[in-house]
């Protein structure tokens, strides 16, 4: 999923790509991918300085936070990004140097190349709520037993008491 810039002719490039599932390397996230993702990019080329401005859709599966049951989270999402050679980041060595705000909103590339792969990652990570929940009113596990609430009634457990804590319930003078 590389796109090489030094093949651009022109000031302005239109991709409109589909990439399947297995293309993106994914392993040991808290999502999946479950649809092609969808890629529509002009990718504008001033001097070394690049601008991406299009659209991602596809579909992303993970976990509820309450209930821990998987579900899907449509993405269609808006990109406006702007990269710069790795070579201005640092002044063409390895060492490090204090981020201004300006450089907040800044991308930055190595060899003439864009990895949209690392692009398209950044914009699912975005996309994710930062509380995922299936549904509003969801109602999650029971704290106790563990069932899901959402699919059956575990009968309560109000009057549980921690087994641990009976010693020191017994300790204490009846009033």
């Amino acid at each position: 999923m590389l796109l090489d810039l030094s093949r651009f002719r022109g000031d302005v490039e239109h991709l409109d790509r589909t990439y399947p599932v297995d293309a993106f390397a994914l392993a040991g996230e808290d999502f999946r991918l479950v649809a092609p993702v969808h890629l529509v990019l002009d990718v504008r080329k001033d001097s070394r300085k690049v601008r991406l401005t299009g659209r991602i859709e596809t579909t992303l599966e993970c976990g509820c936070s309450r209930c821990l049951e998987p579900f899907a989270v449509p993405v269609d999402v808006t990109i406006d990004n702007i990269l710069l050679p790795a070579d201005q980041n640092t002044g063409g060595g390895e060492d490090e140097r204090e981020i201004q705000e300006d450089d907040l909103g800044v991308g930055y590339y190595r060899d003439d190349q864009i990895d949209l792969g690392d692009v398209m990652r950044e914009q699912f990570f975005l996309a994710l709520p930062m509380k995922p929940l299936c549904a509003e009113a969801c109602q999650g596990l029971c704290p106790v037993c563990g069932v899901n609430r959402n699919r059956e009634d575990c009968g309560g457990h109000e009057g549980w008491v921690d087994p641990r804590l009976e010693p020191l319930r017994r300790l204490r003078k009846p009033s």
